[in-house]
């Protein structure tokens, strides 16, 4: 039999390739200042104690008995213990599902059913949410436990039925596993869609697709000098992509926090000299929310990688960090677009990338005019775009309906070309007559100085009229300024009179403590339709 040939866009190829020829880089740090432990140091890891780390845990998932394509789910936070068991995954061809932490509950259980889980790698401080549910995943079999020293409580392994610790397992030198891909196409990983309109659907993500986010890095217009850094979850397509990938194939030092932070983002950047990092949609309208500093151009960070920049915000955004922004499309089942640089204008998503086709159509499949908003469709060039949900044809045809893939996104065009998000498909606000642009709503609130965070969506309209909706700004308020008891809703109600015109100012105030957000940082409507109730202590109405 003749031997594998080695293929550098694979995962697991990539790092045993680098780990021969720059052992010693540091090629990925995990920073320690938001991990709950004082004192901690940040995390390194070089290529040859990934491939060391990954190899350890692949020959593990082996001797579990673990076949080729099995799954297991993948619950932990930015921790290099993710990207180790992501190698090992590619090593032994067996299938990570990645699951936000956070999950619980009935969610939790139907995503590890639905992929047909056979055990979960995840941490101390998400284990008992994983105990809890094990009577409704009969098929879970085996725990590989992170002791990561963050939780409140701390278990042992040996405390939990059928748990390994991962230091037991990274402990041991074992010879290097032959890689078990039998073709590029093999899977690597599901990734679940966050579920906003339905049961989750995993998308069934190869080998070969990471070889896409490997070479990534010059599309979004990295140099060698760069150092990337996200905060963003690792459960998640755009951190993958943006950040780990270019990373690990460039050389790029990559930086990853467990968790976003906005308070903690330019700090973070500073010690650490970070030139990019990576941004989506509500993300920046947070940080913009967040009080002016006299330094806040003086950071490392000369690009923003941004998908969902408010337009609103966008110059306003640039000027006050000393930052330019390089915006861009795309869905975890595909589809891709970018605006480069100092091109096309402000507000735009770009372009679609080489080897793409991407348009704007109507409900016939007829391509939009300029400035007529449709379905953002596309596909690879000349061929038909492809997607499988797991254990899932019907909705897997759905989506590439006529070849092309459906994203549900409406958007448009204007003269020239340049593609712009409008919002997405069945979740736009129309409020008296007019489409309201959350964006701007959100850059007004978020400059009042009691407000810490914001976030715009519609509920049924009280006049009762089709298709309208009243506009709900989601806010949480600043601490040390009153918090939610002291909040001064009439004063935000009149800031936004004198900022918006009259059909973009709130028509109601939602005072929350946190907005619930997805391991994207997507804020979760439906759990703040399911809390509104106009009355209620933490609601208030404009008058």
């Amino acid at each position: 039999m003749a031997a594998r040939e080695r293929n550098e866009g694979l995962l697991c190829d990539l790092v045993q390739a680098r780990a021969g020829a720059l052992p010693d880089l540091e090629v990925l740090t995990f920073e320690s200042n938001d991990s709950g432990c004082p004192g901690a140091a940040d995390e390194v890891r070089t290529y040859s104690e990934l491939a060391r780390n990954g190899n350890a845990v692949a020959a593990w998932l082996v001797e579990r008995g673990m076949q080729r394509g099995e799954r297991f789910g993948l619950m932990l936070r930015n921790h290099p213990e993710f990207v180790e068991t992501m190698t090992a995954a590619s090593q032994s061809a067996c299938v990570s599902v990645p699951i936000d932490p956070r999950t619980r509950g009935d969610k939790l259980a139907y995503t590890l059913r639905d992929a047909g889980c056979r055990g979960v790698v995840c941490a101390d401080y998400c284990v008992e949410s994983v105990e809890k549910i094990r009577d409704q995943c009969p098929g879970i079999e085996w725990i590989l436990l992170l002791e990561s020293g963050e939780g409140d409580s701390l278990p042992i392994a040996a405390d939990i039925e059928d748990a390994t610790s991962f230091a037991e397992v990274l402990g041991q030198d074992r010879p290097v596993l032959d890689v078990r891909l039998q073709s590029d196409r093999d899977p690597l990983q599901i990734i679940y869609t966050s579920g906003t309109t339905g049961d989750p659907k995993g998308v069934v993500f190869s080998n070969e697709r990471f070889a896409g986010f490997a070479f990534l890095g010059p599309m979004l217009g990295y140099n060698e000098s760069d150092r990337p850094y996200t905060g963003l979850s690792l459960t998640h397509g755009n951190a993958q992509a943006v950040t780990l990938g270019p990373s690990l194939f460039m050389g790029l030092r990559g930086v990853f926090s467990r968790r976003f932070t906005k308070s903690r983002l330019w700090s973070v950047c500073r010690r650490l000299g970070c030139t990019t990092f990576s941004l989506l949609g509500g993300m920046a309208t947070a940080i913009y929310a967040e009080p002016e500093h006299g330094d806040d151009a003086d950071n490392p960070v000369r690009m923003v990688i941004s998908a969902g920049m408010p337009a609103a915000i966008w110059e306003s955004f640039e000027k006050r960090f000393g930052v330019d922004l390089f915006e861009w499309y795309g869905a975890i089942e595909g589809g891709l677009a970018f605006k480069p640089l100092g091109e096309g204008p402000v507000g735009s998503f770009g372009r679609p990338a080489p080897g793409l086709e991407m348009k704007i159509v109507d409900e016939r499949g007829e391509v939009c005019p300029p400035g007529v908003p449709g379905e953002i469709v596309s596909r690879p060039e000349g061929a038909t775009a492809e997607v499988e949900y797991y254990g899932n044809e019907k909705a897997s045809a759905a989506k590439v309906e006529g070849g092309w893939l459906r994203s549900g996104d409406i958007g448009h065009t204007d003269e020239e070309g340049w593609m712009f998000f409008d919002y997405r498909k069945g979740g736009g606000i129309r409020h008296n007559g007019d489409f309201i642009n959350p964006g701007f709503v959100e850059k007004a609130v978020a400059e009042y100085p009691q407000v810490s965070d914001v976030f715009v969506y519609g509920v049924k309209a009280e006049s009762g009229s089709p298709g309208e909706k009243d506009v709900v700004a989601v806010v949480v308020p600043t601490d040390g300024l009153g918090g939610v008891d002291g909040f001064n809703a009439p004063g935000l109600f009149a800031f936004c009179r004198e900022k918006l015109e009259a059909n973009f100012v709130p028509t109601w105030l939602q005072l929350v403590e946190e907005i619930p957000k997805t391991a994207s940082e997507k804020p979760q409507e439906r759990f703040l339709l399911e809390r509104f109730a106009p009355g209620a202590p933490n609601i208030h109405k404009g008058g």
